[in-house]
């Protein structure tokens, strides 16, 4: 599952719409810093479209809880890019949920963002 985190941290560093869409379950539901919900489809076109670039993900610390086939991942680290046009360097608090599924491997679920 550790795994899992870091393919999808070098998927957004890289903006690789495929990675991202074979690790980001249909049914995501992420609440982002701004307090809205956003689904797979909301990401992967902020992606696909340039809309969001990031330059850094500098992982801190990463707390893993695997019970059977659930995962939670807890991150904590710099973001930079940007985001619309405008730069942005956070430190920010993820925390994801994953399922594993045997065919596809673990897929991100649920998630919440945080400025840290």
């Amino acid at each position: 599952m550790r795994a899992a985190e870091r393919r999808l941290q070098a998927a957004q560093r890289a903006s690789d719409v495929a990675e991202l869409d074979a690790l980001i379950d249909e049914r995501l539901i992420f609440t982002g810093p701004d307090g809205k919900l956003y689904g797979k489809q909301d990401d992967l076109h902020v992606h696909r479209t340039g809309r969001q670039v990031m330059t850094k993900v500098a992982e801190e610390s990463l707390d893993v809880l695997v019970d059977g086939g659930l995962g939670v991942t807890w991150f904590l680290g710099t973001l930079e890019g940007t985001f619309a046009g405008e730069s942005f360097a956070w430190r920010m608090r993820y925390t994801r949920t994953w399922l594993h599924d045997p065919s596809r491997g673990w897929r991100l679920i649920a998630a919440h963002a945080s400025v840290a």
